[in-house]
């Protein structure tokens, strides 16, 4: 199973979307400090994710919300409650 997450930074008002295939290890190597991009911003709290068969899938759906301002703030909206931003 794989999975596309959304993160979101304790300390500042962040938001940042990945995937994986362990959401637990993904999240410690976030708060650990193990990825350039996410590093300054932690520690980092799982807000939200979605499963996938296969590692395409994921890849696709992670892509979508990257470029698409519109797919991004369309889920946005729907987790609101959960971001407290």
């Amino acid at each position: 199973m794989y999975y596309v997450y959304i993160l979101k930074s304790k300390i500042r008002k962040l938001l940042y979307i990945g995937f994986t295939n362990n959401l637990n290890k993904r999240l410690e190597e976030h708060n650990q400090g193990n990825f350039f991009t996410t590093k300054k911003y932690r520690p980092w709290e799982l807000c939200y994710f979605e499963g996938y068969k296969n590692e395409q899938e994921a890849r696709d759906r992670e892509k979508k919300l990257k470029q698409f301002g519109k797919v991004y703030s369309q889920l946005k909206r729907r987790i609101r409650g959960s971001l407290n931003l």
